[in-house]
């Protein structure tokens, strides 16, 4: 954990405001997969640059796949089939989810390799078996240099078999994503069944379009039914100029909310026609929390007009954004109750106790269960800040310093002076560098009345 402090300085008026946002950290990490797994050279466009997305790009790199730079947000990448030219490699995932599933995947489709790979204390803790299992029943040996299906561990490739696949994915969408992205380069037909069900769908959504955007020149053969999958072998072969990244709708629920901090107007450009994620659906909560949301052309502007009150939202389909709104709850008029939610505690933090715990800082009424929690605003804080500002501990989790950010953005003062600070802001350069001076370039512009 960095030992870095942060001041948040609270916006001092109200005005209109306009920002772009960076790629998505998810669409960015599995079009490499993908890219990787095509059967040609191919730009991706809008790519984010983050510690995640440049975990995987050094991974890649060390495996020998060809990379290069082009202008501005841009990669080249030539795809190789899904054949890894390096046959031995220690590998580091950091905490990327994303990274730590597709890459073992990826790597799990090779013949006569082996590999060693590795992540911080945290990804060692995050879960990893239900991938490990399908691979091993497929014909993958793992040996652990740690605990049992976790990071570290060797990954010894003999290739995969098409016979069918039982996967457990309750704990991460991610691990089916996985799966789903190779198996169309495991010669033959081949049924994916889920054991059960699993998390953030849209997510894996997203993975299905994406899969079917870049083979659309030599036929995709993907067919579910609710938690089945059928899946025959063909080739990815996308032949445009290039592949466009949507901006990062995650990202965008923070600017999305940011009024209901500091009131005035933000556009932000680009994202209305966000269709592979799902995110963007948390549109509609915070609208019917009383956000108005105007969409356009060019893309969506958030302002407030009344108060904004709480209510009882599901977010297990979206659940990296439940951290924007539960972080506002005490500027609601009314109780906000957050459920579907139990997944995140094996995130990069538990991400339930700790949202409770630090908005145990600043309001009195936080309730918690394994897979929800209610806050009850009571409206008056400033006592809380009396003697000092309040301290938000991020746990080397980017979505807690982002969220609590656009908190302490309020002027609960009235003076335009700061009253919470985040521990280790920097943990946002995983998903989102510039998240800092976007933020600063908007109270900027406001304090100059543009």
């Amino acid at each position: 954990m960095g030992d870095e402090i942060l001041d948040i300085i609270p916006f001092k008026n109200r005005s209109k405001i306009g920002i772009e946002l960076p790629g998505s950290k998810s669409i960015s990490n599995r079009a490499l997969i993908l890219a990787v797994l095509n059967q040609g050279p191919v730009e991706l466009r809008g790519i984010l640059d983050s510690d995640d997305v440049n975990i995987m790009l050094a991974a890649l790199k060390d495996l020998g796949i060809k990379i290069r730079e082009g202008k501005k947000n841009s990669i080249y990448i030539e795809g190789t089939g899904g054949k890894i030219p390096v046959k031995s490699a220690t590998l580091n995932v950091g905490n990327a989810g994303t990274v730590a599933r597709f890459l073992t995947s990826l790597l799990a489709l090779q013949d006569g390799s082996q590999y060693i790979l590795d992540g911080t204390e945290a990804m060692r803790k995050r879960p990893m078996g239900g991938l490990i299992k399908s691979l091993e029943d497929h014909g993958t040996r793992f040996e652990y240099l740690g605990e049992k299906e976790h990071f570290p561990f060797k990954i010894l490739c003999n290739g995969l078999n098409s016979s069918d696949w039982f996967i457990d994915a309750s704990e991460s969408s991610q691990i089916l994503s996985a799966i789903l992205l190779i198996a169309p380069c495991i010669k033959g037909k081949k049924t994916i069944q889920l054991k059960g069900s699993t998390v953030s769908k849209p997510f894996v959504t997203m993975t299905l379009k994406m899969m079917k955007q870049f083979s659309r020149d030599s036929g995709y053969n993907v067919f579910s039914n609710l938690d089945n999958y059928s899946i025959t072998s063909f080739d990815y072969n996308i032949n445009d100029e290039f592949y466009q990244i949507e901006p990062d709708a995650t990202a965008a629920s923070y600017f999305l909310s940011l009024p209901i901090s500091v009131y005035g107007e933000i556009h932000i450009e680009n994202i209305q026609n966000c269709i592979l994620q799902g995110d963007i659906n948390y549109c509609d909560i915070i609208a019917k929390c009383g956000v108005n949301l105007d969409h356009s052309k060019s893309g969506i502007t958030s302002h407030v007009s009344s108060s904004i009150t709480g209510g009882d939202f599901d977010f297990n389909d979206i659940s990296d954004t439940f951290l924007t709104l539960a972080a506002l709850s005490p500027l609601l008029k009314t109780p906000l109750s957050i459920q579907g939610i139990s997944h995140t505690r094996k995130q990069e933090t538990d991400r339930v106790s700790g949202m409770v715990n630090q908005l145990k800082k600043i309001v009195d009424h936080v309730e918690e269960s394994h897979d929800s929690i209610r806050i009850v605003p009571d409206g008056d804080f400033f006592k809380k800040v009396i003697n000092k500002p309040i301290e938000i501990e991020t746990y080397e989790d980017h979505r807690f310093a982002m969220s609590f950010a656009i908190l302490g953005s309020f002027d609960l003062l009235g003076n335009n002076q700061p009253w919470l600070r985040i521990i280790d802001p920097m943990c946002c350069t995983k998903t989102f560098p510039n998240f800092f001076k976007t933020l600063d370039f908007c109270r900027t512009k406001v304090e100059n009345g543009q």
